[in-house]
């Protein structure tokens, strides 16, 4: 029998993510630079990118965890970096090394969110917690403590403390980073049956081509701060894009290796 959350199906409840003419800099480092994106109810949406090309700093400007230098970001039409959007639309950040908190139970890690904002009795609150743990497969893992997890459980952990806030709109910061090939497709599938189940917006940040190729039903390449491609995942089956498809399919050349060419005279 499937789980299902009360607040589900809210197909009408899902909300999208506009970001416009975006920029963050810290002191004189531009970390973004103009990143404009539409992000449509309802779907998975990756952005790829190479390490330190800014795909973290963005997903913080679309959870509203730092506000933007210039530009904005709305989720379902409020601004992402208002405090009163916190009452008015339910997101949820799964980070990318889990964050959960090592002297509390898995059980009571989930439960820590709905208990401090009061959303429930007792009883009402392990409904939504064993709901959680039952979607994803962690029904005996509510005593264990992280400590006790493999890297795969943390992160299933780490997903199922957040659908307990039952979000419409659900960040993921490189869910399959650390992860064995195995692990990382059980993520994938994951990710794409908990929009299924739920409706819920999804976005991923991530450098995995096969999460990103498999689920996403657009994706947005950001490299050096700038978006440099959107589309679908077949339109970059052979991109046009020079750096896009050196990105995805770089050629290794032990000739002329890429660490010599990074090699700065000076130091």
């Amino acid at each position: 029998m499937k789980a299902a959350f009360t607040a589900t199906p809210f197909a009408e409840k899902t909300v999208g993510v506009t970001v416009s003419h975006l920029s963050r800099q810290y002191g004189r480092n531009v970390v973004l630079h103009d990143v404009n994106l539409e992000i449509r109810p309802g779907e998975i949406f990756c952005i790829m990118g190479p390490s330190g090309s800014g795909k973290s700093v963005l997903l913080k400007q679309i959870a509203g965890l730092e506000s933007p230098t210039s530009g904005e970001v709305k989720i379902g039409g409020f601004i992402a970096a208002d405090p009163e959007t916190r009452a008015r639309v339910r997101l949820a950040l799964v980070f990318q090394a889990g964050a959960l908190f090592n002297s509390l139970s898995v059980y009571d890690n989930l439960a820590l969110y709905p208990r401090e904002h009061q959303l429930g009795s007792e009883a009402e609150i392990r409904t939504r917690v064993e709901r959680a743990l039952a979607i994803l497969s962690l029904g005996g893992a509510g005593r264990k403590f992280p400590s006790e997890l493999s890297g795969g459980m943390k992160k299933r952990v780490a997903i199922a403390r957040a659908l307990v806030m039952e979000p419409q709109l659900l960040l993921y910061d490189e869910p399959t980073s650390e992860l064995d090939p195995v692990m990382s497709a059980t993520l994938t599938e994951i990710i794409a049956t908990l929009r299924e189940q739920t409706a819920v917006t999804s976005v991923v940040v991530t450098h995995d081509r096969d999460l990103a190729f498999s689920i996403a039903d657009r994706m947005a390449f950001l490299m050096e701060g700038r978006i440099r491609g959107i589309g679908r995942p077949g339109d970059f089956k052979t991109p046009a894009e020079p750096v896009i498809a050196n990105f995805l399919n770089p050629v290794i050349d032990l000739k002329n290796p890429r660490f010599k060419q990074l090699e700065h005279p000076h130091e």
